[in-house]
């Protein structure tokens, strides 16, 4: 996709199509494709931390976020920090990665739940 016109990359049918091969492609689509949920949900599907690529506003949306740190518990780093301070999410992205801790609100770092949650995945989350 990265090598594709300016008109086919804000195509989304196509962006799609990419990013269902590689959640990466994210990065090449148009703008508003970044901003389109289906086209970021397929891309996180695929690859959680392709959340990066995606606009702040589906940082910000809770399904989206969800997905993505199912896939990969470290694109937690890529979230709201509102979302970040969602209890739900962040045992999401620590029971998949139990580092993404580094990337929870103070507050729930300092919740047992969350944190025995991050350890039973990896014994170093407390590093």
């Amino acid at each position: 996709l990265e090598f594709a016109s300016a008109h086919l990359r804000a195509d989304k049918d196509v962006a799609i199509e990419a990013v269902r091969q590689s959640g990466y492609a994210l990065l090449h689509v148009s703008e508003d494709l970044k901003t389109d949920i289906e086209v970021v949900l397929t891309a996180v599907n695929k690859n959680g931390d392709a959340l990066i690529y995606a606009s702040e506003k589906l940082k910000a949306d809770r399904a989206v976020v969800l997905q993505a740190v199912r896939k990969n518990g470290y694109s937690l780093g890529f979230a709201s920090d509102e979302l970040k301070q969602d209890k739900e999410v962040v045992i999401e992205a620590v029971r998949q990665y139990g580092e993404a801790l580094e990337f929870a609100s103070e507050e729930l770092k300092g919740d047992k739940t969350v944190v025995i949650e991050a350890v039973k995945n990896n014994g170093i989350a407390l590093m």
